[in-house]
Order: structure tokens, then C-alpha cells, then sequence
């Protein structure tokens, strides 16, 4: 996610200010460096204070923008269009936005690792700035320029030990979660309590694509056929216990057997999203990192409780593969998905491990985990990793997903702690008779033989994907989904569910733009289907003009 650093840079910590420069091909680069002079000077900036220009990523190379950078002293910083069009900017352009995937690259890349913007976007047309955004838009610098030269926004830092109270846009913290080294860390620049302002919205999930509809379920990935009759009969059968409260001692211990555990690390949970939420409320993280794109409730979570949350954005380039240099030193909670949804890459447990350290806690969701044959690179089963927190959900495999049924592993101090903010009898006991069941023998087996079909049906559907030139597919998919890349990708959904299919959006992800897409894997006969229902669809899509 970072351009190529040039010049000396900054001293770490003796600047404050963040250029974001969106520049057409070609434009030189005394044309982008008058243009940021001319803003710093204007607003009574010191160039001095800049500690680096920041930009999409396809600009990252762009010698305009790459002079400018080395004639400042500084880095070029670059970051996704998809990181970028999840930054909340004060004067959106959709035209910039059908472009470049951001509706403004100079704002959104200053504001991505900064706390305040303090310049609006202003452009240059022919090398001579042309005024600054008015904050309705109204005057040329208002709009994004995609015919001008280049564009520029400043924003500024804070320091992480301190809040600013009373500047608009910035939380007043003791300890915020601040970029830190890291090339793709974003600090959170809104309010914790409000999840919307945090960009997409993280409480989308899969099943608002098909309530009250009559569509084929490609949109969660809850595992089709399930629960089975065995499995509904010892739920049915827990009914005669309603009138006792619930006792958990048995089902914990069955989970506690099942990984080879001490009983004293596990922790039954109402599903793993209530896991998340004991997590963000019990264990007084100060700089928590989530690592995107990845399951939303973990974010979620943690801004309902009050946290600021920073961001590690995987990269499409790289496969979305983990980079734990990535990862702030200064994270004391990260939170990572494994294999991530809904990317559907499998992390190496051995990779993990590079990101626990004393003093963090370590969240690993593994609530698909049990669809990798086998389950390689699980950590749920390790004792020896510093402050471990394993996730796992028996939603998934089970068709449980309205029964709310998961389970923590963790170090006993952290359990206790977790169960210590958890409500009285919080697990039902028809979800204790499901979780008892789910440990048994004959349940492991069947998952297992589940594990396998998926893995086949996954391949059936990635060979029929690969048909379509339109479409590019994240590799090394691992899970019960995957996620896919296209063109007009809203468009292809809508069309999709008129042909009665629904997918799942990607745009609700961090990182994540509004051109991806995840399926679940279904079985072959409804994949086909499928198939032939995306070809309609991005068939039936209409020309657009000029190309």
C-alpha cells in the first residue's frame, strides 16, 4: 500500500500535516508541487509540517505526484480506492468516483490517516491554483476535478497520547489509535458511537439480501440443509427443560474435550457476535486493530463500546493476504478472521502467530474453520501462544444461525473475565443441547464429510466463474464462499435477483468497493443454475457510452 518512499521524510513525530494529491497522467510535477505550496501558504501552512503525500494507488507512480513528494522531503503514501471510498469527505464527486473509486481522491487521502481536514480539495488547471472548495461545492475548486491538472487536501494529525476536544471531526480520547508506522493502518476519524459515520455500513449483513423474498440463497453462508433431523430431534428433546435454568457445565466440558482443553478456557457464547461484544466491553483494549476486509460485528462492537478502532486494509494486489509488519506495534487488541470472510483466504497459523506478543490480546475468528478439511492452520487447540482468543460458531455448519450457539477458547484470566460481563444464563438450553450434540463423534465425522463436499462444490463453481472474462475471483478461496470482482457489480446483482438469485454485497466491507460480490457455495446443480443466471445477467447489461 505504500509508494515508493523519497527523499529524507519526516522525523518521526515533527510533522503533522497529510497532503492527499489526486493528479491526471502526465501532469508535471512543478504543476502538483505549486499547487500544494500554494494551499499550505494560503491557509498559513508551513511546508515544513508535511509529513507525507498521499494518493490512490494507481496514482502512487505518477512522476507528477512522485516529484512533488521529493521536492517536499517526503514519502508518497498510496491506499486502495476501495480504503479510500470508505473515507467519509467533505465534497463527494460522482464523477471522481466513477473514475478513480473514490468520490475524492485528495480529500479522502489525506483524511484516511488523519484526524482533521483543514484544507478542502483545490485544484490546478495548466500549473495555477483555481481556489478553494466552498462548503457547498459552488466554485470550480468545489468540484472534483477530473478534466484539471491535479487536486489537493491537507489534513492534519494529532498526537495519539492526547485528544483534542472541542476540533470538529476529532474524537476526544485519552488514546486513540493513530496510523503508527504501519503502511496500511487507517485511524478512525468519527465518532465511536456512531457506526454509520465509520464509512460502510457494518451492520449489512447477508440475510438482508433475502428476507421476505423468494430468492436462492447465495448471500449466507449458512451451510444449506441443516440442521439435520438427528440434530433437531436432541434440540426438540432440551424442550422438556425449559422450566430449569440453564446449566452449561455439560456442553462446556463437551467443548473443552472436543479441543483437548482445560474447561477452564472455554466459554459458551450466544453465537460468536455475542463474543465480540464481551470482548469490546471487557477487556479495556486502548488501541484496538481490526484487520479488513473481514466480518463487520468485530468493528461493530467495539465502537458501540466506546472505542476508537484502526483499520489494517488488506490489499486485492496482494490477495488479501496478511502482512503482520502491517499491524501497528502499538495494537493492543487485533482482531483477524481465519479464513476471513469474506475474502475466503486461509491465513497460516504460523503467520498468526507473528502478531502475538505479551501484552495483546490476539482475536482469531475461526467460525469457519470447520469447513477446511481437516482444519489446517487452526489455533483453537494452542496453549502456548500469548494472549490467544479463539472464536468458533457452530451457526455455520449447523443451520444454526437462529438458535445462537458459538464458544470462546482463551487464557482462564481472560475467560473469566469475559464471563464476568456476560449476562446470567446467557446460552439457552436448547442451544447447550445443540452444542453438546455438535461435539460428539458421529457430529465431528459428519462436519468432516461436510468439509469435503464443500471443498468440491467450491471448485465446480470457481471452474464456472473462470469462464467469464468479466469476472476476476480472489485466489486460494478456502471457505464456504467467495468472493468475486466485476464491473457494475450493483447492476449485476439487481439483475441477479430478478432472475432469483441473491448474492451478497461487497461494499459494506471495509476495503471492500462496490464492484465485489460474495457467493456461497452451493451444491452443483444449484451452482449451475447460477452460472446461467450470471451470464443472463451480465449479458442483458446495457453499453455505456463513449466505451
Amino acid at each position: 500500500m505504500t509508494g515508493a518512499s523519497v527523499g529524507p521524510g519526516p522525523a518521526s513525530g515533527a510533522r503533522s500535516l497529510v497532503v492527499g494529491v489526486g493528479a491526471r497522467r502526465g501532469v508535471p510535477g512543478d504543476v502538483v508541487f505549486a499547487l500544494i505550496e500554494a494551499v499550505l501558504r494560503g491557509a498559513g501552512l508551513d511546508a515544513a509540517d508535511v509529513a507525507e503525500v498521499a494518493t490512490v494507488d494507481a496514482k502512487g507512480d505518477e512522476p507528477g505526484i512522485v516529484g512533488a513528494a521529493a521536492r517536499l522531503g517526503v514519502p508518497v503514501r498510496t491506499h486502495p480506492a476501495g480504503a479510500l471510498a470508505a473515507v467519509r469527505v467533505p465534497h463527494p464527486s460522482g464523477a471522481v468516483d466513477a473514475v478513480a473509486g473514490t468520490p475524492s481522491v485528495a480529500e479522502a487521502a489525506a483524511l484516511i490517516e488523519a484526524d482533521e481536514l483543514v484544507v478542502p480539495k483545490t485544484r490546478a488547471t495548466g500549473g495555477e491554483p483555481r481556489g478553494t472548495a466552498s462548503a457547498g461545492g459552488g466554485t470550480a475548486g468545489g468540484r472534483a476535478a477530473v478534466r484539471g491538472a491535479a487536486t489537493c487536501a491537507v489534513a492534519r494529525r494529532y498526537p495519539a497520547a492526547t485528544g483534542t476536544p472541542g476540533v470538529p471531526g476529532r474524537k476526544n480520547s485519552s488514546s486513540p489509535v493513530t496510523a503508527g508506522p504501519g503502511p496500511s493502518t487507517m485511524a478512525a476519524m468519527n465518532p465511536p458511537t456512531n457506526i454509520e459515520s465509520a464509512g460502510p455500513d457494518l451492520r449489512h449483513h447477508g440475510d438482508a439480501e433475502v428476507r421476505g423474498e423468494n430468492l436462492t440463497d447465495l448471500a449466507v453462508n449458512v451451510r444449506t440443509h441443516t440442521p439435520p433431523e438427528w440434530l433437531r430431534e436432541r434440540i426438540a428433546g432440551s424442550l422438556a427443560s425449559l422450566a430449569a435454568y440453564p446449566d452449561g457445565a455439560s456442553a462446556r466440558a463437551a467443548v473443552a474435550d472436543r479441543h483437548g482443553l482445560p474447561v477452564e478456557r472455554v466459554l459458551l457464547t450466544a453465537g460468536a457476535a455475542e463474543a465480540f461484544v464481551l470482548i469490546a466491553r471487557a477487556l479495556g483494549a486502548r488501541r484496538p486493530v481490526v484487520v479488513h476486509p473481514q466480518f463487520t460485528e468485530p468493528e461493530a462492537a467495539l465502537r458501540a463500546a466506546g472505542h476508537e478502532v484502526g483499520r489494517v486494509l488488506l490489499r486485492a494486489e496482494d490477495g488479501f493476504r496478511l502482512d503482520p509488519a502491517a499491524v501497528p506495534e502499538e495494537a493492543d487488541l487485533v482482531v483477524v478472521g481465519n479464513p476471513t470472510n469474506p475474502t475466503s483466504v486461509l491465513h497460516p497459523a504460523a503467520l498468526l502467530e507473528k502478531l502475538a506478543r505479551p501484552g495483546r490480546t490476539l482475536v482469531v475468528d475461526e467460525a469457519f474453520m470447520d469447513v477446511v478439511p481437516g482444519e489446517r492452520e487452526a489455533l483453537c487447540g494452542r496453549t502456548d501462544v500469548p494472549g490467544l482468543v479463539v472464536l468458533r460458531s457452530l451457526t455455520k455448519t449447523w443451520g444454526l444461525a437462529g438458535l445462537r450457539i458459538g464458544y470462546v477458547l482463551a487464557e482462564p484470566e481472560t475467560v473469566a473475565l469475559l464471563a464476568g460481563a456476560q449476562p446470567l444464563w446467557p446460552v439457552s438450553t436448547p442451544a447447550l443441547a445443540a452444542a453438546e450434540a455438535c461435539m460428539e463423534p458421529r457430529a465431528l465425522v459428519e462436519a468432516a464429510g461436510a468439509a469435503d463436499r464443500i471443498t468440491v462444490d467450491r471448485a465446480h463453481l470457481l471452474a464456472g466463474l473462470a469462464e467469464f472474462s468479466e469476472v476476476e475471483v480472489v485466489e486460494e478461496a478456502r471457505g464456504s464462499f467467495v468472493l468475486i470482482r466485476l464491473e457494475r457489480a450493483a447492476e449485476v446483482r439487481e439483475r441477479l435477483r430478478l432472475l432469483g438469485f441473491a448474492a451478497r454485497r461487497g461494499d459494506t466491507f471495509p476495503g471492500l468497493g462496490p464492484q465485489w460480490l460474495r457467493l456461497a457455495v452451493r451444491d452443483r446443480t444449484t451452482t449451475n443454475r447460477f452460472l446461467q443466471a450470471l451470464d443472463q445477467a451480465v449479458q442483458a447489461l446495457p453499453a455505456r457510452s463513449g466505451g
